[in-house]
């Protein structure tokens, strides 16, 4: 089970920090991610982050913005939000999967497991 938090309203320029919090598998097996989807638009791929931590994916629309971290110890997995935009506006899932790869990550049917997604909210 994934339970995204840490969504909520800000402005442009802003930054936000959401948090994933796993439960009920062995979290280290997973590899971590978030799509993102904003109204009347395709769910689209924002970041993916390796079993330990060490490597990460980011969509070309959030890469030097955004930045994914995750503590195993914790369960946890972060996705920090700096310099938001309005375009960044969406529905955030959290996502676990178990194959890591420029190939597979960005795809949505690579993941096994999806949160109920949190709200962010960027005015300009």
């Amino acid at each position: 089970q994934l339970q995204a938090s840490g969504g909520g309203l800000a402005q442009a320029g802003d930054s936000l920090t959401l948090s994933c919090a796993a439960s009920g598998g062995t979290f280290s097996r997973y590899v971590m991610g978030w799509f993102r989807q904003a109204p009347g638009k395709e769910r689209e791929f924002v970041a993916t982050i390796n079993w330990n931590g060490d490597s990460t994916y980011y969509s070309e629309s959030v890469k030097g913005r955004f930045t994914s971290s995750r503590d195993n110890a914790k369960n946890t997995v972060y996705l920090q939000m700096n310099s938001l935009k309005p375009e960044d506006t969406a529905v955030y899932y959290c996502v676990a999967g178990l194959t890591f790869g420029r190939d597979y990550v960005t795809n949505s049917r690579t993941y096994l497991y999806w949160g109920q997604g949190t709200q962010v909210t960027v005015s300009s």
